[in-house]
């Protein structure tokens, strides 16, 4: 699933989305840049969990229409929600991934009904050299998410809390290091540590260094800067 198969359609939103009432809509500055639109608020979360991660290059909303037959015989178009484009480990490789998010609930309900447009979404993909993948809250609301709301609020700080040029150069020194190993280094004192985990969520909220988002956050967890992660 490599390459670049975006350059064999035009990849843009194709449709725009409005005020619903069966659901939450709205857009999203994804990375204070552009603004994305969702129109649910599994859709918000897809796109507040994906913003984490560095490896994810772009999403598109709405990007392409996918033609199919429907099991009446009828011509339809499919539009799926986003279209993901991620990094490779190399940083010159790219994927793509078509997205469709839905409850589970509802995907269960109504699969017979929707696995027309669906298997025309994967052959699609598969033509472009990309994936097709439906996103529920399994893979959405997981622990990866709470931390990154959780971690949300020290991004709002308007200036940096103390400590926080140690903690980089210490990691940067040494490498990864646990939470606690890493206050041990850097000589802090049983009982006032407190400022120094402030200083830790906001490098991790703003990106300055990195840990695993998918674990519980606490003294275990191990950190890294990102040039040696």
């Amino acid at each position: 699933m490599g390459g670049s198969g975006s350059d064999n359609v035009k990849v843009r939103q194709v449709r725009k989305i409005g005020p619903t009432r069966r659901s939450v809509s709205g857009s999203y500055q994804f990375r204070g840049k552009e603004a994305i639109q969702y129109e649910s608020t599994l859709e918000r979360d897809f796109l507040i969990r994906h913003e984490f991660f560095p490896n994810i290059v772009s999403i598109t909303p709405q990007p392409v229409e996918i033609p199919f037959i429907g099991d009446n015989g009828r011509a339809y178009t499919y539009t799926p929600d986003f279209l993901m484009s991620l990094r490779y480990l190399d940083g010159e490789a790219t994927q793509h991934v078509l997205v469709e998010v839905k409850p589970r609930d509802l995907w269960v309900e109504n699969w017979r009904a929707w696995s027309s447009k669906w298997k025309a979404a994967r052959r699609f993909a598969r033509n472009q050299g990309w994936s097709f993948k439906i996103y529920d809250e399994s893979r959405i609301r997981d622990r990866a998410l709470e931390n990154i709301k959780f971690l949300d609020r020290y991004q709002r700080f308007a200036q940096a809390p103390g400590h926080t040029d140690t903690l980089q150069h210490a990691l940067y020194q040494i490498g990864p290091l646990s939470r606690d190993a890493l206050f041990a280094h850097c000589g802090v004192i049983a009982g006032a540590e407190r400022p120094w985990v402030v200083a830790i969520w906001y490098l991790l909220a703003t990106r300055k260094i990195d840990c695993d988002i998918t674990q519980q956050l606490d003294g275990t967890t191990v950190l890294w800067t990102l040039q040696n992660g």
